[in-house]
Order: structure tokens, then sequence, then C-alpha cells
């Protein structure tokens, strides 16, 4: 197993500590520990994307398994939310919802031989969820996190619509030929 796909398997692996220090509040500076695994699972995605890509270590499973690690850890960061009544449950469907949508889409894209690369939209998407989910993570007091923490919510919902019509508009022919 090469490099990039140990570190992916590595990101999986902290998963469950990212949810231990975050869902369990009793444990001194939990939110602290929780956004320095989070932070650190997210910069490991471009570090393995990297080195796959500087050193031709791009594998089959390294193409299943990395976009699989990423929606994990911000499922399970956007589940918490949740559960800590800092997010309602709606905004979080939709969000979720979205990343199932695009995932079947890449799979029907894949069978009729389409690589469907990431759009500006989504990457906005990815960045103003990250930084979203460290300030809800830390959860600072004081108007004015808590207006960034409103307002990038709202933007992560915004650009998670906006990427998904993105995907589906421009590669609306895919969805052509796949139902044929």
């Amino acid at each position: 197993m090469n490099l990039p796909n140990k570190i992916t398997i590595l990101r999986v692996c902290m998963i469950p500590f990212f949810l231990i220090f975050m869902l369990i509040p009793s444990i001194p500076y939990n939110q602290y520990i929780a956004a320095v695994i989070f932070v650190i699972a997210a910069l490991s995605d471009a570090v393995d994307g990297h080195i796959a890509r500087k050193h031709n270590l791009i594998t089959n499973f390294g193409k299943f398994m990395d976009p699989l690690a990423d929606k994990l850890l911000v499922s399970a960061a956007l589940i918490c939310f949740v559960e800590l009544r800092l997010i309602p449950a709606w905004i979080i469907i939709i969000i979720i919802s979205r990343e199932f949508i695009i995932s079947g889409f890449r799979l029907v894209a894949s069978d009729n031989g389409v690589v469907i690369a990431a759009s500006y939209w989504g990457k906005f998407k990815t960045v103003a969820q990250m930084i979203m989910s460290v300030l809800l993570i830390v959860n600072f007091d004081g108007i004015l996190f808590n207006t960034a923490e409103q307002i990038l919510i709202y933007a992560s919902l915004i650009l998670t619509i906006v990427s998904l019509i993105d995907y589906l508009w421009k590669n609306r022919k895919v969805l052509n030929e796949g139902s044929k």
C-alpha cells in the first residue's frame, strides 16, 4: 500500500477520535482537541492528493477511498452539529443529500467513461464547510464568532445548492446518456 493510501486510511481512522472529543464534553479541552483532529484530517486530504499526483501513485483504491474518507469526515462533523444543536437538521440533510447525489452522478458518468472534475463552486463549498466546521467545533462565544458561524452556515448551504446545480447542468448529457 502506497503512502497516499495510508494517509487516506489514517484520515478514516481519525474520525472515531474526532467523534469522541466532539461529543464527550467532560473531556478537558475536548472541542480544541476535536478541532485539531479535524484540521489535521482535512489537511491530510490535500497532502495525500499532492503526493499521489506528484509521484504518480494514483490507484483505484485511492480514487474510491479518498472522496469517501472526505465525505465520512465532513458528514461526521455535520451530524455532530445537529446533535449539539448548532445547525438545524434540515440544512445538514440538504448538504449530505448533495454529496450522495454527486457521488451517484459521478458513478453514472464513470460507467459512461466520463470523468467529472471538481468545479470551482464545489471547491468554494468545501472551503466554506471546512471553515464553518472549525468555527462550530471550537464554538467560541461572542457576537463576532456567532455572526461568522451563521454566515458560514448559510454560505455553505447556498454553495451546496449552487454547486449541485452547476454539476448537474454542466454534465446533463451524462444523465441523458445514462438513461438510454
